[in-house]
């Protein structure tokens, strides 16, 4: 297997993702959203993040939180729009949890979506595959 193939195979294919590397799965109206075995991966050991509140309003591509790894800050963007009905606390607690689960137990929040429609801005596992081959 070539390092491209083994990048590709930590992607689920169930996911939607986006270019600045956050993933959701859709379940009816609510997306759960985590950033990516890529994202985490660059980032090396996450020690901090920081997340809406519960009730809080996000707009896709925008800012909603950070992510402070031993080697920098990173902005976390939302890639859909709609209110946090849930955030995931034990991440909030032990951060590092997203360096071990980023596609499970390390999920950011869960958004009850506004426009459903904006799913179909965001990329497929083979284009993030893609996206993420070259490294970016």
């Amino acid at each position: 297997m070539n390092a491209k193939n083994a990048m590709a195979s930590n992607n689920p294919r169930e996911l939607k993702y986006s270019a600045e590397h956050e993933w959701t799965r859709l379940q009816g109206e609510t997306a759960t959203i985590g950033i990516t075995h890529f994202a985490q991966d660059s980032l090396g050991d996450i020690v901090y993040l920081s997340l809406p509140a519960v009730g809080a309003s996000v707009k896709q591509f925008q800012k909603m939180g950070e992510v402070e790894s031993v080697k920098a800050v990173n902005d976390i963007y939302s890639p859909v729009s709609g209110k946090v009905v849930e955030r995931n606390e034990n991440a909030l607690k032990s951060p590092e949890i997203i360096n071990k689960e980023p596609f499970g137990n390390g999920w950011l929040v869960k958004v009850q979506l506004s426009d459903p429609s904006e799913m179909g801005k965001l990329l497929d596992a083979a284009s993030y595959d893609k996206l993420t081959a070259g490294g970016h």
